[in-house]
């Protein structure tokens, strides 16, 4: 099967793979009726994710679980499906990603995610530090239009809120020791959200 007969959108780069395959299609069927901030299909985003890792050279399972990490907390999909498609790995990876609900406060629940992650180590920080740089990409293009609301159309209180979360999340990456490409990535988008925000682009 390929590609055009799923009928999912993946950048050629992306490593072919049946385990691949099976994640993209089930990603797709999980983001179905959503979408992003611009309309875009929300399956889109986990595809940004694992073209970044996939351009750093991050192994299979963690673009897997690069495809699915939004697919639990999203939708009915549950990690026992996920376990038993691809792996104890690839579903632990997914449950770390995966915010705890029953936190009602938008900063408690980065801060768990955040401990989660980095107990899990540099493949867990991996998927998650791309997924921050592509939202700061997505919020930069926001900010262009939105000012300081670019925060809360990304569910943050306020922008500051989301930028001090993002500050904390690249320490975190550092420390456990994510690939030193994604740290630069995510430190340039970071200095480049900073520069807009004092009006300097």
């Amino acid at each position: 099967m390929n590609d055009e007969d799923t009928g999912i959108r993946r950048p050629v780069g992306i490593r072919r793979s049946p385990a691949l395959v099976k994640a993209f299609e089930l990603a797709e069927e999980a983001h179905s009726d959503q979408r992003r901030k611009d309309g875009r299909p929300y399956i889109e985003h986990p595809t940004q994710v694992a073209q970044l890792l996939d351009d750093v050279g991050a192994e299979e399972e963690i673009l897997v679980a690069a495809v699915l990490h939004d697919s639990v907390e999203d939708s009915e999909l549950g990690v026992d499906e996920i376990r038993e498609s691809f792996g104890g790995r690839v579903a632990d990876l997914v449950e770390a990603l995966t915010e705890d609900s029953t936190i009602e406060s938008w900063v408690d629940r980065k801060e768990d995610m955040r401990r989660r992650v980095a107990a899990l180590g540099p493949g867990a920080g991996a998927i998650y530090t791309a997924d921050k740089i592509v939202n700061l990409r997505e919020v930069l293009k926001l900010y262009a239009f939105h000012g300081e609301r670019a925060g809360e159309l990304e569910k943050a209180p306020t922008l500051d809120h989301r930028v001090e979360a993002w500050n904390a999340d690249l320490a975190m990456a550092v420390e456990v020791g994510v690939l030193d490409g994604l740290c630069r990535y995510f430190s340039i988008e970071l200095n480049g959200l900073e520069r807009a925000r004092e009006g300097e682009i």
